[in-house]
């Protein structure tokens, strides 16, 4: 018997993990993927706390497609990092492939002004 869908995502995502930590000065830009909306969230793992998030579902002015709503996200989360006295992260993927809406919140967040 073969793993699930959601078991290979998590082994991946374990691998991940143990390569990538977010610290105080450079904190891990985690993102999660669901079936209708994208979160991302800047996360400080030494301390656990979240310095930033933005999600597709509860900001009302994202409108589009999915890839639109990821690329606003990720502009939204690049704008709070600024805020939030960020401006270099670690990209975690979390187990997703780097393809899609994964690539265009990350590419649009690179062009809001975060560095990874």
């Amino acid at each position: 018997m073969g793993l699930t869908k959601i078991n290979r995502r998590l082994k991946i995502k374990r691998r991940i993990r143990k390569k990538i930590n977010g610290t105080g000065v450079v904190p891990r830009l985690s993102v999660y993927r669901s079936n209708k909306q994208i979160y991302a969230q800047i996360i400080d793992d030494l301390s656990g706390k979240t310095l930033a998030s933005a999600c597709s579902s509860t900001e009302k002015d994202f409108k589009g497609n999915k890839i639109d709503q990821a690329t606003q996200v990720g502009a939204q989360i690049a704008k709070k990092a600024s805020e939030a006295g960020v401006d270099n992260v670690v990209f975690d993927r979390n187990g997703y492939l780097y393809h899609g809406r994964v690539k265009a919140l990350a590419d649009s967040a690179r062009e809001a002004g975060l560095k990874f």
